[in-house]
Order: C-alpha cells, then sequence, then structure tokens
C-alpha cells in the first residue's frame, strides 16, 4: 500500500510539473510573437499622418520611397509619366539623387527630358522638373512637375516675338529708305511721286500688320460669348463678298454664293425657315464676320485672273445639335500636304513672295482658327495643288433659328432656297452643293 501511495504522489508531481512546463512554453511563445524581428523593421514601412492626404490632392506627380528604393506610394500620374514600373522607379537620374537625399538630408532639384512611355525617339520628349526631399528618417518624397507644355508655350512665344520684330521692321525699314530716297530725289517730281506711291503701300502695309496683331490679341482674350447674339449666315456672306469686291473686280473673279442678299429677301416678301436665309449662328458679329471675310480675301488673293471663288452654306446634323457649315472654294494654286500642317500658325504663309505681292500678314488664318475655337466650333481645309482649296467654318447654330427650320419640303436640298435649286440668284452665280469643288483652274470668257 505504501507503494501504491509513492506512485500515486510521483504521477502527481509529474503532471504538475508537465502542466507548469507547457504553461511556460506557451507564454514564451506569445512573448516571441510579439516582439519585432529585424526583418519586420524593415518591412511595410508607414506613411507620416497626413501625408497621404497631402499628395492625394498635388498636381505633381508624387513617388515616396523607402530606405530599400522601393515605392512606397505613387500617384497615378507617376504611373502615367512612366515613372514607376514593377514597384521600382524606373528613372535613373531621379534614383540616384533619391539616394544621395537618403545620405546627406539635402533637398535636390533638376530638369530631365524623359523619352514618352512607349517611345524611345527624342523628338517626343517629356520635360521635367524632379524635386527630392527627406520624408521623416527612412523615407524620401519624389516630386515631379511636367513641364512640356509650359516650354512649347514658351517657344511659341518666342517664335511670335521674333516674327512680328521682323514683320514690323520690314516695312519700317522700307519706309525710312524711300523717305531718304524723297529727300534726295526733291527736285525730280516724278521720282518723288514714285517713292511716295511705295511709301503708301508700306504704311498701308504696316497698317494691316499692327491692326490684324490687335485683331489676334482681342479674339485670344475676350470671351465672344459675352456679346453674343444671333447672326444670320446671309450678312456674314454679304458682307465677306463687300469687302472683297474691289479685289475680285480688278483680278476679274467672279464671287458665287448660294445665299442670297438680305435686301433681296426682303423685297421678296422675308426669309424662308428652310432655306440658307434661315440659317444664323451664335456668337460675337464682328468676329464672325472677320474670320469669313479672311477666308473669302485669302480665296481671291490666291486665285488667278478670271476664275470662281464660291461661297456656301448649309445645316448639318450633329449629336450635340445642329451645325452650320459656311464653305470656301477657290482655284486657286493650293496647298501642299506638308503646308496644310502648319497654314494655320501665326505668320505662316504657303508663298510668302506672293503674301509680300498681296499684302499678307500670315495671321489671317489664325485668327480665323482662334475664333472658329472661341465659338465652339473648328475649321478645316480641302485642298489639292493646282486644283484650287475649300475651306470649312463649322460652327454651332442658333437655337432660334433650328426652331423655326420645320417648313423645309420633301426633296429639297438641305441649305437650299427654292430659287436658288431654280438657278435664280438676285446677281449671284449659284452653287449646287456647299461642298463640290470648282474644276480645275480654268480661265473663263
Amino acid at each position: 500500500m505504501d507503494v501504491n501511495a509513492a506512485v500515486a504522489a510521483a504521477a502527481a508531481i509529474a503532471g504538475v510539473l508537465t502542466g507548469v512546463i507547457a504553461m511556460l512554453a506557451f507564454r514564451w511563445s506569445e512573448r516571441e510573437q510579439k516582439r519585432p524581428t529585424r526583418t519586420s523593421l524593415h518591412t511595410d514601412p508607414v506613411l507620416p499622418p497626413g501625408v497621404d492626404t497631402v499628395l492625394s490632392v498635388l498636381r505633381s506627380s508624387a513617388v515616396v520611397l523607402d530606405e530599400a528604393d522601393a515605392v512606397v506610394k505613387a500617384s497615378s500620374a507617376a504611373y502615367a509619366l512612366g515613372l514607376v514600373r514593377g514597384g521600382k522607379l524606373a528613372v535613373e537620374p531621379m534614383l540616384q539623387m533619391a539616394r544621395d537625399t537618403r545620405r546627406d538630408g539635402e533637398i535636390r532639384q533638376v530638369e530631365l527630358d524623359l523619352p514618352r512611355r512607349g517611345t524611345g525617339r527624342g523628338g517626343d520628349a517629356l520635360a521635367v522638373s524632379a524635386r527630392v526631399a527627406p520624408l521623416g528618417s527612412r523615407l524620401v518624397l519624389l516630386l515631379v512637375e511636367d513641364l512640356t507644355e509650359a516650354r512649347r508655350i514658351e517657344a511659341v512665344r518666342r517664335d511670335f516675338v521674333a516674327n512680328v520684330s521682323h514683320e514690323l521692321k520690314t516695312p519700317v525699314g522700307a519706309l525710312s529708305l524711300l523717305s531718304e530716297a524723297v529727300m534726295d530725289a526733291s527736285e525730280d517730281p516724278e521720282a518723288v511721286e514714285r517713292f511716295a506711291g511705295r511709301m503708301q503701300i508700306e504704311a498701308t502695309r504696316l497698317t494691316s500688320l499692327v491692326q490684324e496683331l490687335i485683331d489676334l490679341s482681342r479674339v485670344q482674350n475676350d470671351d465672344p460669348l459675352e456679346d453674343a447674339e444671333p447672326v444670320r449666315v446671309d450678312e456674314l456672306v454679304a458682307e465677306a463678298i463687300d469687302r472683297c469686291r474691289h479685289q475680285a473686280g480688278t483680278k476679274q473673279i467672279t464671287m458665287a454664293s448660294n445665299m442670297r442678299a438680305p435686301e433681296d429677301l426682303e423685297q421678296g416678301g422675308g426669309r424662308r425657315a428652310g432655306g440658307t436665309a434661315a440659317l444664323s449662328i451664335w456668337g460675337n458679329r464682328g468676329q464672325l464676320a472677320a474670320a469669313l471675310g479672311n477666308l473669302v480675301e485669302n480665296a481671291v488673293n490666291y486665285s488667278p485672273a478670271r476664275t470662281r471663288v464660291g461661297i456656301a452654306a448649309r445645316r448639318v446634323t450633329a449629336p450635340g445639335g445642329d451645325l452650320i457649315e459656311i464653305a470656301v472654294t477657290d482655284q486657286g494654286i493650293g496647298i501642299s500636304d506638308k503646308d496644310k500642317e502648319r497654314i494655320f500658325e501665326r505668320f505662316y504663309r504657303v508663298d510668302p513672295a506672293r503674301s509680300r505681292a498681296t499684302g499678307g500678314t500670315g495671321l489671317g488664318l489664325a485668327i480665323v482658327k482662334h475664333v472658329a475655337a472661341s465659338h465652339g466650333g473648328e475649321v478645316t481645309v480641302w485642298s489639292s495643288e493646282g486644283q484650287g482649296s475649300t475651306f470649312t467654318l463649322r460652327l454651332p447654330e442658333a437655337g432660334a433659328a433650328r426652331d423655326r427650320a420645320t417648313d423645309q419640303k420633301p426633296g429639297q436640298t438641305p441649305g437650299l432656297d427654292e430659287d436658288d435649286e431654280a438657278g435664280q440668284t438676285d446677281g449671284t452665280t449659284t452653287v449646287s452643293s456647299p461642298y463640290e469643288p470648282f474644276s480645275a483652274p480654268e480661265v473663263l470668257p
């Protein structure tokens, strides 16, 4: 019996020891799990409070790097620019700059030209400004600003100033030389008269240049819709034709239109709502008249003698509302494909010699482009060398005009009155279709 009691006591003691050892092992395991390891000290770094919110509202592309150069946080713009790829900063100069800043804590800034994402061509480079600063003790913040558009605008501004200086210098220099010639030929009336005529031409050219610079500045800076009103297309066409009537008559160029003169419509009993006389545009009358006048004037200037220039208008249906298209067609020298891409640039001329002869400044089409854009429209060009050109203004129609366009007859050509379709125009030649170009430059009998 003493033996059994001793065995039971030993078993109890062994059980108690096993339980104590198990409890101690469990506590030790929990303590080890809570203790930070060397690896955990270098993973999942936490951004300082508020930094994430600030980065989300910045316009600049933002990237936060840890001490292992891994990307902790990057904005969507940084991915769009191709700065971050595969969780790493992909631009080596920026990465090196971040390492240097992490080492000495100094803020650094540099401007770089980077290839656009998906291309390796230098002509498609992105101009960026990168700024690196320490963010706490372990992180580095990289802010990248895209300067591409700013540099493009600055280049355009420099070119514009250079072109203006050149264009102003030419007539001013000519006036200076001619005035000296007049003084030297004071005793020769014929020479004085000849030089005075040249001075008048140069003065007119200078006046035109200054006026077009003023017009261009106005259409770029003013909001045309502040003084907007419904503008009748027939009045715009009539004004453009009147503006160029003398030049066209000198070259025996026929001005053709599918629009009837406003005074003829009034004498004939009013306007038909479904025809071209009902077309109107919502915008600034002065700017619209200047734009269409420039197109017609160019057509006359670049057309051979005894040819035709046509102006036609029509209404077209578009998803955002009806549009008015005004097409100006000539039988001139045409425009090459390489020149088509640049003809709307300021001071660009397809034929500089002809432009000087006609008094052109190279600003007319730039004004047209800005007027069209500011009115919510566009201007396009079709041209073939030796065949002529068609410039088309496409502008939103005035709402009142759309409401009145309800009684167009079935089978009637859109944009043409009944009299227009019958070929009855009061003093102008009918153009059967707004987009039907004239035949190759012909000399009218």
